[in-house]
């Protein structure tokens, strides 16, 4: 046993002390914010091997983010170090990171029992399995595949592949579009929908241009509608030239036909209920003794009839050694058009991430997404399969795993291979997940392939906390943890011992508005000395200006910069503020509450707090894509950005300011008991003149006036 660590668990409170030394097999801490869930976490490790006699080399420990990693690393190699030099070393600011990172790798060696610990990131943990020894689910040379060629993340950095997932998935579009069809489908899709917006086109009348010509055609001319895009985009791929609405006078007036094909020397009408009667213009044709032929709406509702009635009306007018054939290319056809195509690509990408980290075949996302209501939907799926499957299929055949194949490709490996999967089930006897709400559906079934009835699984997390719903995490499985892990216990840390009285009890009511959660009571440790300030401005400048005064006022008091934290729903909203505070040499910790979570400050301001589009909450049902592999639900979403109101509240350790703006308050505020708060803003000047009247014969005054012309009556004041 190792007698040098600090075995006294008389600092904790009681029910940290309840988490430590519980013998549960399947535990749940749900830590409230503040309320010391990693000092409990590393507390169970030393508490294990300190006076358990585990030895360290069966303790797994699962972080989330490298950084997490660091940070439990960090603390424990604090905790053996006698000398407290280690401590003091971190805490220089002027070391650079990779100075951390090499004295942190030394120290982790020199203590040996911290060496023997595994502590990972999900994926870090996943490379070194499939790289050891999932030689037969994959090749154990693969080389990672992410959004950037370059990575940081300890030993995956190592073999990363030399190309992104963008690249190699506009790469495969490009090869597909070799295949004329399926080019011109993409053209037509991306011009419609990403250019043109034809499904806003009802719902948005701003959209409609003046002249009426709103879509556009494979060779980018403007057209009135769908059928004449038909009529141009058929005439190009045959290799056609032709003329939309020239201008002609035969002898009684001007007008514009619809399309004039100058090799045929024939004139082209599209009849739709919505025309005007074409009458006079067939009388003027008849006096030219010119070529006129008239489509009609009706034919387009059969593509296949009206490709072969075109072929009829055109083809067989054209001069025997006209050209036929036309040779299309990408670069040619999407040259102008690389941005839009770059938005078709990353949809790719998002939903490639959806179906690996949801585990959905690609054929019933297909199935699924042909039966959609909308034409827009369902052509989206018809190009985007194809190229998602060949992805697949290529980074199979280059070796190449990204970050959601790493998982399940090891609980692969663990369902296919009972040798593997035991070494591992053997081995780690003590099982820790840090940061439980954030786990998802590849996550879960990892952590189910590795424990046994014997295997004590020690997981910590705050559902309350869960804000990652957008990158697949799934807030269910910590809310009903005893559903997934059967015979399970809950102990909860309610305590905080980070902020005020008045800010844990404000952000209790705040989560108290969501249904789908867990009750607790959480407490605070510390009084309040200064209520909540939630500010009003009248404009975004009065805004800014209060920030300004009050961080200089701050700073005037003895805070430094690091105390002062600035957050944010979006990253545009502190762009104004940015620009304000550098003119005026404020530098102002800032971050999204997103990357906020874990830390804390002294003194925190939250901006943008207005209602409606661009404010926060924030609720963004996204694209119906999307709703394809995931059905999003709005009362979830606003579930889930109330939590996103409260991590960033709970950032707060002694002040907190609440920024807004008169007369468009965000929901959140008013959900904030106004026991809590003290409400200030700039006070708007009376659009109403005062008057002054005269006590005695309450006459109108003016406002010099000291003594009454009417009475003589002197004014009092």
């Amino acid at each position: 046993m190792i007698t040098s660590l600090n075995t006294d668990l008389s600092f904790l409170n009681e029910k940290q002390h309840e988490a430590v030394v519980s013998e549960e097999k399947r535990l749940l801490v749900l830590a409230g914010a503040g309320s010391g869930k990693t000092k409990t976490l590393l507390q169970k490790i030393i508490y294990l091997i300190d006076e358990k006699g585990v030895s360290p080399s069966n303790i797994l420990a699962i972080t989330f983010t490298k950084n997490a990693t660091n940070e439990m690393i960090d603390r424990l190699i604090i905790s053996a170090d006698s000398s407290g030099n280690y401590e003091k070393f971190l805490l220089n600011k002027r070391l650079s990171k990779e100075n951390k990172e090499k004295e942190r790798y030394y120290q982790q060696k020199k203590f040996k029992w911290i060496d023997s610990l595994t502590i990972r990131t999900f994926h870090s943990f996943c490379y070194s399995i499939l790289r050891n020894y999932g030689v037969n689910e994959f090749d154990n040379k693969f080389r990672i595949i992410g959004d950037e060629k370059k990575n940081d993340e300890d030993v995956l950095s190592k073999h990363v592949a030399p190309e992104t997932v963008f690249e190699v998935i506009h790469k495969l579009l490009i090869e597909e579009c070799n295949d004329t069809g399926y080019l011109i489908q993409l053209k037509r899709y991306i011009l419609d929908y990403i250019i043109d917006k034809i499904h806003l086109k009802k719902d948005h009348p701003g959209y409609l241009p003046k002249d009426g010509k709103y879509f556009t055609t494979l060779d980018g001319t403007k057209v009135r509608s769908k059928s004449e895009q038909f009529i141009a985009d058929w005439l190009y791929r045959h290799n056609i030239k032709y003329e939309y609405e020239p201008l002609l006078n035969i002898k009684d007036f001007s007008f514009h036909p619809d399309f004039y094909i100058p090799e045929a020397n024939l004139y082209i009408e599209h009849v739709s209920d919505k025309s005007y009667s074409i009458k006079n213009k067939e009388e003027q044709f008849h006096k030219g003794n010119l070529l006129l032929v008239k489509t009609f709406e009706n034919m387009t509702k059969d593509s296949a009839l009206f490709n072969h009635i075109l072929d009829n009306i055109v083809k067989s007018r054209l001069p025997s050694n006209y050209q036929k054939t036309i040779h299309l290319s990408f670069k040619e056809e999407f040259n102008g058009y690389h941005e839009d195509v770059k938005d078709f690509v990353q949809q790719i990408m998002r939903i490639t991430d959806m179906i690996k980290v949801e585990n959905i075949q690609t054929d019933c996302v297909l199935q699924k997404a042909r039966n959609d209501q909308h034409e827009r939907v369902r052509i989206f799926y018809e190009l985007a399969i194809p190229i998602l499957n060949k992805y697949i299929s290529y980074c199979i055949n280059k070796s190449y795993l990204d970050f959601n194949d790493l998982i399940s490709r090891t609980t692969s490996l663990f369902t296919n291979h009972r040798d593997i999967a035991n070494k591992y089930r053997n081995k780690y006897q003590y099982i820790l997940v840090d940061e439980f709400q954030d786990v998802n559906s590849l996550q879960v079934e990892l952590i189910k392939l590795l424990i046994t009835e014997k295997t004590q699984l020690f997981c910590v997390g705050d559902d309350w906390q869960s804000i990652y719903g957008f990158r697949g995490s799934n807030v269910n499985y910590i809310v009903e943890f005893e559903k997934h892990f059967k015979n399970a216990k809950v102990i909860k840390l309610n305590l905080n011992y980070r902020s005020t009285q008045n800010i844990v009890e404000a952000s209790n009511e705040v989560i108290k508005y969501n249904k789908y959660k867990i009750d607790k009571d959480l407490k605070a440790s510390k009084r309040s000395e200064h209520k909540i300030v939630v500010f009003a401005g009248g404009s975004e400048d009065e805004n800014i200006r209060f920030c300004a005064d009050k961080v200089n006022e701050l700073l005037e008091e003895g805070l430094k910069n690091d105390d002062i934290l600035f957050l944010y729903r979006r990253s545009k909203m502190f762009s104004p503020y940015f620009n304000h505070f550098r003119k005026e040499g404020i530098k102002v910790q800032a971050k999204t509450i997103h990357a906020s979570k874990g830390l804390e400050a002294k003194v925190v301001f939250i901006i943008g707090l207005t209602e409606g589009n661009g404010g926060f909450p924030d609720i963004w049902l996204e694209d119906r894509i999307f709703q394809i592999i995931k059905k999003a639900n709005h009362d979830l979403l606003l579930e889930e950005e109330r939590r996103l109101f409260y991590v960033a509240i709970t950032r707060a350790k002694d002040k907190l300011f609440l920024i807004t703006e008169k007369g468009n308050e965000s929901g959140f505020l008013k959900e904030i008991p106004e026991i809590f708060t003290v409400r200030s803003s700039i006070p708007m000047k009376s659009v109403i003149e005062k008057v002054v009247l005269c006590e005695n014969c309450f006459s109108q005054l003016e406002n010099l006036w000291v003594v009454c012309p009417y009475c003589g009556h002197k004014r009092q004041n």
